[in-house]
């Protein structure tokens, strides 16, 4: 059966707290196996040339990415009136942040939750978001997260923790609190030099908006790059993102992936499920509008996707 999660309710037509709470306690009593955070840290009024959405020229960036909330305080409020969920974030843009305090935040939460937390991590594209907010250049994001990924490792392990790169040094220090569990991390990225470092360094593959049969070829290079890197290919997994606007049913033919109604969505994950995708969430926070609507159509998406026997 796969796992089958939902975001949370971040973006400014929602009310910081109160929804995600009310949203949280919902899904996790629907039956929902994880509910998922991402980071939009500003949105530039210049949206033009590489300023674009996803660094596309000139693409405009959508109006809901104004005023989201912080994905890891979003995702403590989650875990404060939850029990069971997992607790993801997808994506956290590991070069904006100083790479010990995100691994010290991240393990606290697991602490706090009981071992629910699923670390989802990217490298970036905004070069306004660097600008504005990160202790490394946007050219170094690469280096960035391997820079994290070797400092959360000693992080999250036993004390004395120690580590040296290019710009951070411990030689030996206590750092507390640890995990409750292993903390799986989840890579995102779809170029070569993105999914060689999947097949070294992660438990598994983050894609968002990527078709199903995109999906499954990506997953057989990635399986044929971590055999060559001399780990068991099946090892790596995949949480396949859902990036949803709109819930109006599509009159298309043939329909692009991830468009339509609920009932349709349900083919796009019965399609992800068939390519070897273990976990699909879906973006639903931005498609309705409130809190209620939200807690309704997730309950109809658990329903109707069990139902498929999915």
């Amino acid at each position: 059966m796969v796992k089958l999660g939902v975001s949370l309710p971040q973006f400014q037509h929602y009310t910081p707290g109160k929804d995600v709470v009310t949203a949280a306690k919902a899904l996790e009593e629907i039956g929902f196996d994880s509910l998922w955070t991402f980071e939009r840290v500003l949105v530039p009024e210049d949206q033009s040339g590489p300023h674009g959405l996803y660094g596309v020229p000139d693409l405009p960036w959508p109006d809901a990415y104004r005023g989201v909330t912080d994905p890891l305080t979003t995702l403590a409020m989650a875990a404060a009136v939850t029990e069971r969920v997992e607790l993801g974030t997808g994506v956290l843009v590991v070069p904006l942040h100083l790479p010990l305090r995100l691994a010290k935040q991240l393990a606290t939460l697991d602490a706090a939750s009981g071992g629910r937390v699923i670390a989802g991590l990217g490298s970036g594209w905004s070069p306004d978001e660097f600008a504005a907010s990160a202790p490394v250049p946007l050219s170094e994001r690469g280096r960035a997260m391997d820079d994290f990924l070797d400092i959360a490792a000693e992080v999250w392990g036993p004390n004395p923790v120690r580590f040296k790169t290019r710009r951070y040094e411990a030689a030996a220090a206590d750092v507390g609190p640890k995990p409750a569990r292993r903390i799986p991390v989840l890579l995102a990225g779809s170029t070569e030099r993105a999914l060689a470092r999947v097949a070294r360094r992660a438990d598994g593959w983050l894609p968002t908006a990527v078709p199903p049969a995109g999906v499954g070829a990506t997953l057989r290079r990635l399986r044929e790059l971590a055999e060559e890197a001399g780990r068991d290919p099946r090892a790596i997994s995949c949480t396949a993102q859902i990036v949803t606007g709109d819930l109006t049913e599509s009159r298309e033919q043939p329909r692009a992936p991830y468009t339509g109604s609920v009932a349709q969505l349900v083919e796009d994950v019965a399609a992800l499920v068939e390519v070897g995708v273990e976990h699909v969430y879906v973006t639903l926070p931005a498609a309705v509008r409130d809190v209620d609507e939200l807690i309704d159509r997730a309950a109809e998406l658990h329903e109707r996707v069990r139902a498929a026997g999915l």
